[in-house]
């Protein structure tokens, strides 16, 4: 028989929690628990200072001359190289720049360039959105065809028709991830190109974009890595293809020589060709500034423990909400799943608002998901006995049908 697992266990692990230490460099409310970090992340304690120091002093007094005073310019570059470190990329190889949808249009644009004779950009049916709108538009601007295929049928889907294979490699909703060695592999053995989506990788778990061997990747600022709200976003070319890649906005910041102001594009030798127009000077400053939350962490632990939290997560949904109308959309096996869980129920939107209006923060995805993320910099092991607990009570109650957490808000 199963031991039952108590409060009093999870204070135990926390005790054991060799990034326990982390937890103190954000700036969370004392009263929160906050399990929607693969939706924003929490807000690092050192940025305000940071921010303090770009509005009052660099921007206020040094003015433009904060360009080159200040270091401003190259810090799309700094940025990139420290986010490089976090999924397995070379120096040179990542920088900062507009956002994920910018940024996938361009390599998927760009990708498919390099892939004449092929005219299939290959997708699945359960990503994100944006991404298949971005692949759409990016399909039919470079006459392809975009192909969108149930998850469990993409390795099938890639033969020598396909050109690009474009997927999110921690699906938003149930976070699901993909096996990218052995995607990447069966998408080069067919002839294609993979441009993978980090958003709900970067800052998580460990990924190896060059030891898979992959080609392009994008990814947002403002989950995982903590970055603020509407934070830039990063691409990733691999450097065995900066010399032939030829993205199509081609603005002045990707040009070779931009101060030179000649009116014949020649794009820039080195990543920074993937830049299109002025930083968001401001955003880029908090997101390099933000990533420091990750100066000392070992990669494997930080994945140890998100496993962890979502192994624990599931124990406890199994053990105190049976019989309550949840399920779990979820993979159960850590090896399948990002550092996220999702439950089902048929009243999810308004249970969540129940729980949100707790302080126990997590998010809803239509038609019925409650969806959880795990970031192990600062999420503790009793932060998720007390939501289930939180849980618990909600729907055991009812609390949650009432007409303030049954009216939808513009943001779930």
């Amino acid at each position: 028989m199963t031991s039952t697992i108590t409060r009093d266990a999870c204070a135990a692990l926390d005790a054991a929690d060799t990034l326990a230490h982390c937890r103190a460099r954000f700036n969370l409310p004392a009263d929160t628990i906050y399990l929607d970090g693969n939706s924003l992340g929490a807000m690092p304690a050192n940025v305000p200072a940071r921010m303090k120091q770009a509005l009052e002093q660099e921007w206020a007094h040094g003015l433009i001359r904060s360009w080159n005073d200040a270091d401003w310019y190259p810090a799309p570059q700094r940025t990139g190289d420290k986010i490089a470190k976090l999924i397995g990329a070379g120096q040179g190889e990542v920088i900062v720049a507009d956002s994920t949808s910018v940024n996938l249009f361009k390599v998927l644009v760009a990708a498919t360039r390099m892939q004449p004779g092929r005219r299939v950009i290959l997708a699945e049916r359960t990503n994100f959105p944006t991404d298949v709108y971005i692949a759409g538009s990016a399909a039919e601007m470079t006459g392809c065809e975009l192909r969108c295929v149930d998850p469990d049928d993409v390795l099938a889907a890639i033969d020598e028709t396909v050109a690009i294979v474009s997927l999110t490699h921690v699906n938003y909703k149930t976070g699901k991830r993909y096996d990218m060695e052995a995607v990447t592999r069966r998408a080069h053995e067919a002839g294609a190109l993979i441009v993978w989506d980090l958003c709900h990788t970067a800052g998580a778990m460990p990924v190896q974009l060059n030891a898979c061997e992959a080609d392009f990747a994008v990814g947002c600022g403002y989950k995982y890595l903590n970055g603020g709200p509407g934070a830039p976003a990063f691409v990733f070319v691999a450097s065995r293809h900066l010399a032939a890649i030829r993205q199509p906005l081609t603005g002045w910041h990707g040009h070779a020589k931009p101060f030179e102001f000649t009116h014949d594009y020649a794009p820039h030798p080195a990543i920074d060709r993937m830049l299109t127009g002025t930083a968001p000077q401001l955003g880029v400053i908090a997101l390099e500034s933000a990533l420091d939350a990750f100066d000392g962490v070992d990669l494997n632990t930080l994945r140890e423990k998100s496993v962890a939290l979502g192994n624990l997560f599931i124990a406890l949904a199994d053990q105190e909400l049976a019989g309550l109308g949840c399920g779990l959309a979820s993979p159960r096996d850590a090896d399948q799943r990002g550092s996220q869980v999702s439950l089902t129920h048929e009243e999810g939107y308004a249970i969540m608002q129940a729980l949100i209006a707790r302080n126990v923060i997590g998010d809803f995805r239509a038609p019925d998901i409650l969806r959880f993320g795990f970031a192990p910099l600062y999420v503790r092991y009793v932060d998720i006995w007390d939501t289930i607990a939180a849980l618990k009570d909600i729907i055991a109650t009812g609390a949650w049908n009432t007409p303030e957490f049954r009216t939808r808000k513009s943001v779930t």
